[in-house]
């Protein structure tokens, strides 16, 4: 199960499973295998996760799609209850929700998640989003402030309410500038007393709010080269403007197969041939004016792995070359990865069986067995 104490401790690299509860998942892909995030597929791959040993789910909270021909990530399942219904029905993996702090009150979102926590006897985790889209905006009828620090201030004080719920007893009342609130309390408290705390921080006031409130730092690079000064500058900051330990994790798409050749003509398939342009450019665009999770580098140059996997960094070839490229984030300090594939449930299935056991002899993640005796 993971936990910051965990990875603190023997250094076992993460790996979870990202936005599965979309529609495309990662894929802005016309083919007509594309992923469909029905309940039925997510509950069998949240099952298959489990058993191999995937470590967590992570689900995106998308509330107005892409457009483009298949209205990419028009279709998702909400993810608090999402993450209820796999919590249930799974025995060891962590399941996070992904909420956008504008759109969701802080006292009912502490209520939701330490239920969730009781489901999953201490499995349940937050991801916290500041908010960036502007049409979801829009269709909330809320102004998006144009000032990333506004974004975080709020979050912040949406945080500090939650954690006082969590962590205090007895009623208190909250004066800010965001909210005010009198005789706030909340029971049931989180299973085993915390829940872990995932945030994606890439611009400067997003990697400061992440430093000061999460467990885990969740940020884009443009590989492990680079990856080796972003940890380092987030481990950094952490400890010298907060006195926290931090682990960082990067986010990942996946083609593995058993030639190089296979992997790359997929890959030719369904992210060229046969990309939604459309929902890619949207998606893009959106990106650009609104958030910071993506350099301007990554921006000019990465339209083509916007089509493949939203932008995020590439695990392609054999069993080996994806292993090998996974140790290269281990090596560079990274605490874990999320992976993502075109048809979840088959590619995990291979990626489990061959992918790792690998990484198992590398001595990047414990085996099984030693993982549960820990």
């Amino acid at each position: 199960m993971m936990n910051v104490e965990k990875i603190m401790r023997d250094k076992d690299f993460q790996l979870g499973i990202f936005s599965s509860n979309c529609s495309g998942g990662f894929a802005a892909t016309k083919i007509p295998e594309r992923w469909s995030a029905s309940w039925d597929d997510c509950l069998r791959l949240a099952q298959i996760a489990d058993e191999v040993g995937i470590d967590f789910m992570l689900p995106i909270a998308r509330w107005v799609g892409y457009g483009g021909e298949t209205d990419f990530h028009g279709s998702v399942l909400e993810p608090i209850s999402w993450a209820s219904g796999l919590l249930a029905s799974t025995k060891r993996i962590q399941v996070f929700s992904t909420i956008n702090t504008a759109y969701t009150h802080p006292i009912v979102v502490a209520k939701q998640i330490a239920t969730n926590d009781q489901i999953g006897h201490g499995r349940a985790g937050l991801n916290i989003v500041a908010g960036w889209n502007k049409w979801e905006y829009d269709a909330f009828g809320i102004e998006l402030p144009e000032k990333h620090e506004d974004r975080y201030a709020l979050a912040q004080e949406w945080w500090e309410i939650i954690s006082k719920i969590w962590y205090s007893e007895g009623p208190f009342d909250y004066n800010g500038k965001y909210f005010n609130m009198k005789n706030v309390h909340g029971s049931p408290k989180p299973y085993n007393g915390t829940v872990p705390i995932l945030n994606a921080g890439s611009s400067g006031e997003g990697r400061d709010y992440a430093t000061r409130n999460s467990h885990f730092v969740f940020t884009n690079v443009m590989g492990p080269e680079d990856g080796v000064e972003v940890v380092k500058n987030i481990t950094s900051a952490a400890k010298k403007n907060h006195n926290r330990d931090v682990g960082v994790f990067t986010v990942s798409h996946v083609v593995c197969r058993p030639t190089k050749k296979e992997a790359m003509d997929y890959l030719h398939y369904y992210a060229e041939e046969n990309a939604d342009w459309g929902a890619v450019d949207n998606l893009m665009n959106l990106q650009s004016l609104h958030a910071k999770s993506f350099t301007d580098e990554m921006l000019r140059t990465y339209r083509s792995r916007f089509a493949a996997g939203h932008g995020s960094v590439p695990l392609y070839g054999t069993p080996d070359d994806v292993a090998n490229e996974i140790a290269r984030y281990h090596k560079a300090g990274f605490s874990g990865m999320t992976v993502a594939f075109v048809d979840y449930i088959s590619e995990l299935e291979y990626f489990a069986q061959e992918v790792l056991p690998r990484l198992e002899r590398m001595g990047v993640r414990l085996p099984r067995l030693i993982e549960q005796e820990v």
